[in-house]
């Protein structure tokens, strides 16, 4: 299993595909990313850790491009889920208890990162 801080590098790189992308597309990969967000809290609940965030990842994001399908039906274009996924775990990850500037705080996490 990857570390916290290798998923967090992996988020960061997901959140900078985003910015770099077409400016055509770019309207409908927020609107994919904001819905992947919603799902996030919806299949987290309440408070979480950045680890909890890293378990879910690290058991695959196939689920992502069920929405990106969803969302955009008819733009194969913007169903690139290494993107979209990505940047919304890069997101909600500043919502972490254990997240603060930009990384994971308090040592170790229970999974031995």
């Amino acid at each position: 299993m990857p570390s916290v801080e290798t998923a967090i590098f992996q988020w960061e790189q997901g959140q900078r595909r985003l910015g770099a992308a077409d400016p055509a597309q770019r309207a409908a990969l927020e609107r994919i990313v904001d819905r992947v967000v919603d799902e996030l809290r919806r299949r987290l609940g309440g408070p979480f850790t950045t680890g909890e965030l890293a378990d879910l990842y690290e058991r695959g994001t196939d689920w992502c491009l069920d929405i990106a399908i969803t969302t955009a039906p008819d733009d194969p274009r913007v169903w690139d889920t290494g993107t979209v996924a990505d940047a919304a775990f890069a997101r909600y990850v500043r919502e972490a208890a254990d997240f603060a500037g930009g990384r994971h705080v308090g040592g170790e996490s229970p999974e031995g990162d």
